[in-house]
């Protein structure tokens, strides 16, 4: 009985001795398990995403603040600062970060809150870069507190690289709650429907079942292999688990346009970059431009700006932007599989597109309609322009346009920039056309009489 007793209590020890031995190994196969393809991703790209706070200062004017702005002084009650709530995502180690227009539209002050690994917060004042009303996608920049701080940066998955059905995360700020994480699939890849006969006027946006609620606007809605697929944007409120990101191949395409030297410093390069590509590609090259003169062609791999890498547009297009009154830019480039060297002075956008181009092609002289000129006209718009001189024996005299006139549309698309109508002149040919819509206003009496027809004439 002794014997069988010393046999139970060794069987016993030897149990309890092989299940410590075996609980590390089994603890590390239910950790391995837990860490799924979701909660890989989501740790990948969680410290690049930022929590967006914006303050606007809203000033209210009296009643009589004409009289006392005259008289005394300016009679003004300053309100409290409205604060706002979003979410963005940093794409660049050197502190860039994606978001949506309305997230940070007028906004007097932006604050970004990024979470590290370990949970410490830290929060950065944020400056507005560029932004696009038309694709409600907006590019900021972290300030650092140190000269050469990095940031933790996601990437972006390939421009058409969808599958309908795939497990999708939406990351953001949802409610102002911090740092949230929603999984669904992508539902649609293009959603653009007819609803009750009547078109849901979506360009294109992803739709996704993975919950999207105010605050999460300009987080990113991510793929299992931790890249950016979309931004989040928008929920239908009707609607249950119906929300819509834009996707990333609309923000390449709107950085490409918005994050540009003719964009945000007025210098004409003439290249536009294919932002979705590593590293960054000529989409296209202005004839005349600094680019094409400097030999720059479709295709080209641009691999170094100034003697500094660039892997992304991002880091391109940052290289570009604020180079001041010294306009020499190196490039190195890989075409055919040779590296070359290119050398590009920019031009200031308005020594070239100006009145003084158009005047060449279509021999008259656009003004920018003003205030002034526009209440003299009794227009109630200062979009266009006036007609101030016609030249002899040219396409506008042949088209009968006269001083006075006033240009509201150039081929159907509405300016108010002189260098942006130039920039459309200057694209067309000798011989071409162009479609001016034409308004005239006449008075009778005390009556005014407008009325506004479309003139074509050839270019010279």
């Amino acid at each position: 009985m002794a014997v069988l007793l010393h046999m139970k209590m060794n069987f016993k020890n030897m149990a309890l001795a092989a299940y410590l031995a075996l609980s590390p190994t089994l603890g590390q196969a239910d950790d391995v398990t837990r860490r799924s393809p979701t909660v890989k991703a989501v740790s990948q790209v969680m410290p690049s995403v930022v929590n967006i706070a914006t303050k606007t200062r809203v000033q209210r004017v009296g009643y009589l603040y004409d009289w006392w702005r005259d008289n005394w002084t300016p009679y003004a009650q300053q309100l409290p600062p409205e604060e706002s709530a979003g979410s963005g995502v940093i794409i660049s180690e050197s502190g860039y970060v994606l978001t949506n227009v309305h997230v940070v539209r007028d906004a007097d002050e932006i604050w970004v809150k990024l979470t590290d690994e370990s949970g410490k917060q830290k929060i950065y004042q944020a400056e507005a870069i560029a932004g696009s009303l038309t694709t409600d996608i907006a590019l900021l920049r972290i300030i650092p507190e140190k000269k050469g701080e990095v940031f933790a940066a996601a990437t972006f998955a390939a421009d058409d690289d969808l599958l309908l059905g795939e497990t999708v995360m939406a990351l953001g700020n949802p409610f102002g709650l911090g740092g949230s994480v929603s999984q669904g699939i992508l539902s649609s890849k293009s959603r653009r429907t007819e609803t009750d006969g009547q078109r849901l006027e979506i360009p294109d946006w992803l739709q996704t079942d993975a919950s999207i609620n105010p605050g999460n606007s300009g987080g990113p809605l991510i793929n299992l292999s931790g890249e950016i697929i979309g931004i989040n944007v928008a929920v239908l409120r009707e609607g249950q688990g119906i929300g819509f990101a834009i996707p990333i191949k609309r923000v390449n395409e709107s950085m490409s346009r918005f994050f540009t030297p003719e964009f945000l410093d007025d210098n004409w390069f003439g290249v536009t970059i294919d932002a979705g590509t590593r590293p960054p590609r000529v989409a296209s090259v202005e004839a005349e431009s600094p680019a094409a003169k400097a030999g720059l062609s479709v295709g080209d791999k641009i691999l170094r700006v100034n003697g500094s890498e660039n892997d992304s547009f991002i880091d391109l297009a940052s290289q570009l932007v604020g180079v001041g009154k010294d306009r020499t830019i190196q490039f190195q480039i890989e075409r055919n599989g040779k590296k070359l060297d290119r050398t590009v002075e920019l031009i200031p956008e308005n020594a070239v597109f100006n009145a003084g181009l158009i005047r060449q092609k279509i021999g008259a002289i656009l003004e920018r309609l003003t205030p002034e000129v526009a209440e003299a006209l009794r227009l109630d718009s200062t979009d266009g322009f006036v007609i101030s001189q016609v030249d002899k024996d040219t396409p506008a005299a042949e088209a009968n346009l006269r001083p006075g006139l006033v240009v509201t549309s150039i081929d159907g698309r509405k300016i108010d920039d002189i260098i942006d109508a130039a920039r459309i002149f200057h694209s067309k040919k000798k011989g071409d056309e162009v479609t001016l819509n034409i308004v005239q206003m006449s008075q009778r009496g005390i009556f005014v009489r407008r009325s506004s027809a479309k003139l074509t004439l050839r270019l010279l």
